[in-house]
C-alpha cells in the first residue's frame, strides 16, 4: 500500500460510448465491470470514475458519456483526463489520497492506451495494481501495417500486468469471480 493508506479502490477507467462502441466482448466486458461495481460497493470499496475527452470525444457529448449500463453513484469521484495516464494532470491523486487508497483495481478501457498507461502510472506512482484481466477491452487496431485483433491485445495486457514489477511493488492480475474474494 502506498504511504500506509489502508484501501483498495475500484478504479472504472473510460467505459464511454465511443470508447468500447466497437470493442472486443464489449458487453461481457461491461457486464463484468457492472459486477465489479457492485460488488465494491457492497464492501465499502471506493469506486473511482475516470473519463477521457479531448478534440474527438468531446466533453459532455453522447460520445463522452458513460455507457448506459454503468452510472457513477453521488459521492463516486469523477475524474476527467485527457491523457492515457488517468494520474496526468487530474485530480486522481488527491482522491485517492482524500479517500485513503493505497492500492488499485483497475478495469475499464482500452487496453492498449489507457489501461495500460494508468497501470504504470499508478506503478511509478507507487500504488501497487490489479488488473481485472476479463474486465478491460479494446478495439482491433492496426500499426506499421501490422493488424492486431482486439483479443491478442487484451491477453497481451494481461501478460504484460502479471509480470511487471518495479523495485518494491509490482502488479498482479486477477478475474472477476475472484476479485473481491477473501484473501485477495
Amino acid at each position: 500500500m502506498k504511504n500506509g493508506r489502508t484501501k483498495t479502490a475500484l478504479l472504472v477507467v473510460d467505459v464511454q460510448n465511443d470508447v468500447v462502441g466497437n470493442a472486443y466482448q464489449r458487453d461481457a466486458v461491461v457486464g463484468n465491470i457492472a459486477r465489479l461495481v457492485e460488488e465494491a460497493r457492497q464492501k465499502g470499496v471506493p469506486v473511482v470514475w475516470v473519463q477521457h475527452h479531448d478534440d474527438w470525444m468531446k466533453q459532455d457529448s453522447e460520445k463522452w458519456q458513460i455507457v448506459p449500463e454503468l452510472k457513477p453513484q453521488g459521492g463516486e469521484p469523477v475524474i476527467h483526463k485527457t491523457f492515457g495516464d488517468s494520474f496526468a494532470q487530474t485530480s486522481l491523486e488527491a482522491e485517492l489520497e482524500r479517500l485513503d487508497v493505497g492500492e488499485l483495481m483497475l478495469c475499464g478501457a482500452q487496453s492498449d492506451a489507457c489501461i495500460t498507461a494508468t497501470l504504470y502510472g499508478s506503478l511509478y506512482r507507487g500504488y501497487p495494481v490489479t488488473l481485472v484481466q476479463d474486465a478491460h477491452t479494446t478495439e482491433d487496431s492496426g500499426f506499421n501495417g501490422q493488424e492486431y485483433p482486439g483479443e491478442r491485445i487484451v491477453n497481451w495486457v494481461n501478460r504484460n500486468a502479471a509480470y511487471t514489477r518495479l523495485p518494491g511493488i509490482g502488479s498482479r492480475i486477477t478475474t472477476t469471480e475472484e476479485a473481491f474474494k477473501p484473501g485477495d
